[in-house]
């Protein structure tokens, strides 16, 4: 059996090609839906070859020649090759005339790679994957021999020769990691001092640079400011609070604690994936600063976050008596200069806004605490603004896919780093499906939706081709509340839209990735990606985040042009299907790393250093040097 690329088969997840056949039969015979989206087929069964490919097109399958992705197929004279959605691997169909002769697994290369866990310092290599052994250089990995020893493959030792082998036994695998970097780093020779001369010419960079750096940063440790004392009345706001802490949550809480803690201002990373609550950590970081006497700023990178962040904090912290607004261009002149003024005089506690608060009109009375929410939105000259203006601040950075460099600053210990690692409790792992763009599949995912109630993201990354879809979307589901949301609408309009849409009086928001970042509504569990390759690994992982916020079944599907899917495209959605489990953002971040290069992120020179060791061994050498030089 042959089931169609649709929703109704794809969320059941469990339509085995050959379980449960006869009942499968039954229900075609019977079913008008079950007709229309299945295929039998056996050996010696009469059908040709054209009326074949013309149902698998009726049904949503798409054309593709080369290697298949669930949902395609391609023909070859008489053999027609298939990866239906619900088989672990492609078939292919030989006919002989208008019979099928023989129905067989496909010998071509699969989109999906085993792993195969190796370690603690290697949790997932896989067979081609670029490595860094720390005393041979740069490899590739071969996967394990029949002693379960690594195999890494090197340069021949003469040109023209055959590659070099190194066999690892998994005990000394701590030697090993991944490498990040460029795209195709060259290999290395065994047997000779080149590896290791790169490595001392490395280390003498990476030490001049790590003196930079410390530079830079004792400047800010030198700073002094009075210690945030905890107070008796804390833990009864917190017990008012609605969600119970994670393991990992308490933990980052209690980093904070202990930075806020000292007489030296704060600088943290806090990373979690999409979803994991740190908002909540945000939320009690901000209460000890208020009840400390100091101001606190949350940065938002949009209009829509502000206004979800500014109602959270009021209606978690304005009863204790503590004084919120918003700072956006939504508010009025007069209303603007009101807040500046009350800010001035430190009759408001919090401020929740966008750019808006880096302004040079606005100015605090007693400045504490500065938290940059989705950090990765906003470049350096922005983190640093206040952070010049107001040299004692403490700052707290969240994000679940951080930047290159801030990941790059806290993996060589330079910033502090805390991990929330574990999902809020009964949260469900989100669906993820990668798939050639067909209406079927679009009309069947908005229908299952609305069959439970719930709401759709329709994301286009153009907005020119919006009109288009709100026309087709109105003609399949015209009695389905439906809007259009993008960055040029105006700000009042788009945040009373996202009010509305969280409000559940909209039911289908087409969108741009203007929804990308932090929105925290529960009732929404399907997210449709009209061209997911106009789109980068960590954006489509944020995008992912902004449905299954509850223990309901969520739904991500990322359609492509059948036809115009690049390599580099396919990368990103390979990864994406990669990092499917909850807590992945971490990963993600170093994937789109890796397929990214890593730029001009700690200026060329370094950026030229980390290239020729890679990410891990560059980032490992960088915090024993900070250690050595700090002692």
């Amino acid at each position: 059996m042959i089931a169609a690329p649709t929703p109704s088969f794809l969320e059941r997840g469990d339509l085995a090609l050959d379980r449960d056949l006869e009942n499968y039969k039954k229900l075609r015979i019977h079913n008008n839906f079950w007709r229309r989206n299945t295929i039998f087929i056996e050996i010696e069964q009469v059908k040709k070859p054209s009326e074949f490919v013309r149902e698998l097109s009726d049904m949503g399958y798409a054309r593709h020649m080369g290697d298949l992705h669930k949902g395609e197929f391609f023909q070859q004279g008489g053999f027609i090759t298939i990866y239906p959605i619900n088989s672990e691997a492609p078939i292919t169909i030989e006919f002989s005339g208008n019979i099928i002769e023989l129905i067989r697994e496909a010998k071509i290369i699969l989109h999906q790679r085993h792993s195969v866990s190796i370690g603690h310092r290697v949790s997932k290599l896989e067979p081609g994957d670029y490595v860094v052994h720390e005393d041979h250089g740069i490899g590739i990995y071969r996967g394990k021999n029949e002693k379960k020893f690594l195999i890494l493959e090197y340069a021949p030792a003469r040109k023209g020769g055959d590659p070099d082998r190194l066999l690892v036994p998994e005990a000394m695998a701590k030697k090993i990691s991944p490498y990040l970097g460029l795209k195709n780093p060259k290999i290395s020779r065994l047997g000779t001092p080149l590896w290791f001369e790169t490595k001392r010419k490395a280390k003498e960079n990476i030490i001049k640079f790590a003196q930079e750096l410390l530079v830079l940063y004792k400047t800010r440790s030198e700073i002094k400011r009075p210690p945030y004392e905890p107070s008796h009345f804390e833990k009864s706001v917190w017990d008012n609070f609605e969600f119970e802490e994670t393991p990992s949550q308490k933990t980052a809480i209690e980093d904070i604690f202990l930075d806020m803690a000292k007489a030296e201002p704060m600088e943290r990373l806090v990373v979690g994936d999409v979803g994991f609550g740190k908002t909540e950590i945000a939320l009690r970081a901000a209460l000890r600063a208020v009840l400390n006497g100091k101001q606190v700023v949350i940065l938002s990178p949009t209009t829509v976050l502000a206004d979800q962040h500014s109602e959270t904090f009021r209606k978690r912290l304005a009863r204790e008596g503590i004084e919120i607004e918003r700072l956006t261009r939504l508010e009025s002149r007069e209303k603007t200069k009101e807040i500046l003024r009350k800010i001035k005089d430190g009759k408001i506690d919090i401020v929740v806004g966008t750019h808006r608060i880096l302004s040079k009109d606005l100015n605090f009375k007693n400045l504490g605490l500065l938290i940059i929410d989705e950090e990765q939105r906003f470049g350096v000259k922005h983190k640093e603004t206040l952070k010049k203006k107001y040299p004692d601040v403490d700052i707290l950075y969240l994000s679940a896919t951080p930047i290159p460099r801030t990941l790059a600053f806290s993996l060589s210990k330079i910033r502090p780093l805390s991990q929330i690692t574990d999902p809020p409790e009964g949260r469900i792992p989100i669906k993820t499906f990668v798939m050639p763009r067909t209406d079927k599949i679009i009309r069947e995912a908005i229908r299952e939706e609305s069959k439970r109630g719930g709401q759709v993201y329709f994301l286009s990354p153009r907005i020119m081709k919006m009109s288009f879809i709100m026309k087709k979307l109105d003609k399949q589901f015209p009695v389905i509340r439906k809007e259009i949301l993008h960055g040029k609408v105006g700000e009042k309009h788009l945040v009373r839209t996202m009010r509305k849409f969280r409000e559940g009086k909209i039911k289908i928001l087409v969108s741009t990735t203007i929804i990308e970042n932090g929105l925290d509504i529960s009732s929404v569990n399907t997210l449709i990606v009209e061209d997911s390759t106009k789109l980068g690994l960590s954006q489509s992982h944020q995008l992912r985040g902004r449905v299954g916020r509850t223990n309901i079944q969520a739904f991500a599907y990322f359609l492509y042009p059948s036809q115009k899917l690049t390599p580099k495209a396919e990368d990103r959605l390979e990864a994406l299907l990669s990092f499917q489990e909850l807590g992945a953002g971490m990963e993600i971040a170093k994937r789109d790393l890796e397929l990214r290069g890593a730029g001009n992120i700690l200026g060329r020179e370094q950026t030229g250093v980390l290239n020729k060791i890679g990410w891990n061994l560059y980032f490992e050498i960088l915090g024993q040097t900070l250690d050595e030089l700090t002692e």
